[in-house]
């Protein structure tokens, strides 16, 4: 069934119109991004669709490449930069909300708190860092690489760098684990070190690295494999 086909109050845009946002279902809302449908399906069917591709998470939508996106039936790479771009915006905009600018960060679940809006839902690793004053509060946060499924590199030269340039008292790491186990492997111990012992040089503190992982996460610092804790 066309879109044009369906009752007023059936089409995603004129029922958000007369009812609100908040009425629409998830495929109704990824159908007005979509705007238009198949020979076969309308763009609210695409949208339901996409979300079977997904298991029905949009968590699930959010992780997918374009790549994959255009592997969905009516998804091209116009409406599949559309999604992805509207996934993006929804990741900023709740990390700009999470801890006021005046609060400090005081406990490895704040910083979660913090970066998991970022990194919730990504297929790659990212590189975090937060830049901290002598109060712990946030003087900025970067990413400072992103890489493949399984590993990002940690550039200990541009994080020295820009810690340095922005007169941090202390940087927290953080990256994501995309495979939902948050545990570090050999080599995130071994470039946690490096870095540690770069920062000390200059008088800088390596306060913690955390590891996020979907809805959980790992912090050096809670398992004492930091010199110090918050």
């Amino acid at each position: 069934m066309k879109m044009k086909d369906l009752y007023a109050d059936e089409r995603p845009r004129e029922k958000m119109i007369d009812k609100g946002v908040g009425s629409l279902s998830h495929a109704e809302l990824l159908a007005i991004l979509l705007r238009t449908g198949t020979g076969k399906m309308n763009a609210v069917e695409v949208g339901h669709e996409l979300l079977k591709s997904a298991e029905g998470k949009l968590n699930g939508i959010a992780a997918m490449s374009l790549e994959a996106l255009c592997r969905i039936e009516g998804i091209g790479p116009g409406k599949a930069t559309a999604i992805t771009a509207a996934f993006e915006l929804g990741r900023r905009t709740a990390s700009e909300h999470i801890i006021p600018e005046k609060v400090p960060i005081s406990s490895p679940r704040a910083v979660f708190r913090t970066m998991m809006p970022l990194l919730r839902g990504l297929d790659h690793e990212e590189c975090w860092v937060l830049f901290l004053n002598r109060a712990n509060y946030i003087l900025g946060k970067e990413k400072m690489s992103s890489g493949g499924f399984s590993a990002t590199i940690v550039d200990t030269k541009a994080i020295l760098h820009r810690a340095i340039e922005k007169k941090a008292a202390g940087i927290i790491l953080i990256h994501n684990h995309p495979s939902g186990n948050a545990r570090p492997g050999q080599a995130d111990i071994r470039q946690t070190d490096i870095l540690r012992k770069a920062l000390a040089t200059c008088e800088i503190q390596m306060i913690d690295h955390v590891i996020i992982a979907e809805d959980n996460y790992y912090s050096f610092a809670d398992e004492k494999l930091m010199s110090e804790k918050f």
